[in-house]
C-alpha cells in the first residue's frame, strides 16, 4: 500500500519540528524524521492500529509514536495520514470540527 501525507499533515510535521527547534534544533531534524517514518511504516500493517473510540463510522485510526498521535485512513490501496497532533490537543475537535 502507498502512504500520502495530506498538506495538514505535513503542516502538522514542519510545525512539530519548528516547536522543537526552539529548544534543540538537532533533536527535531531527527523527531520528524521518525515521525515520517511511522508513517511510512503503516503501509505494512494498516489495519494494525485501532479506530478511533466514538468514531468508528468515520474509518480514522490512530498510532502513537511517544507523545504524538498519528491520525490515518485506508481508502482503497492507499493510507491516507489526515494529522499527527500531540496527544495533548483537541484531537476530536480538530478532526471532527463542528461535530
Amino acid at each position: 500500500m502507498q502512504v500520502v501525507l495530506t498538506e495538514a499533515a505535513m503542516a502538522d510535521l514542519i510545525g512539530i519540528g519548528r516547536d522543537i527547534a526552539q529548544d534543540n534544533p538537532v533533536r527535531a531534524a531527527t523527531f520528524v524524521d521518525e515521525l515520517y517514518e511511522s508513517c511510512q511504516r503503516l503501509a505494512g500493517t494498516p489495519r494494525a492500529y485501532p479506530l478511533l473510540p466514538k468514531w468508528e463510522a468515520s474509518g480514522v485510526r490512530r498510532r502513537v509514536h511517544g507523545n504524538y498521535l498519528i491520525f490515518y485512513r485506508i481508502r482503497d490501496d492507499v493510507i491516507e495520514v489526515i494529522h499527527v497532533l500531540h496527544g495533548a490537543r483537541d484531537y476530536e475537535r480538530i478532526l471532527f470540527p463542528g461535530d
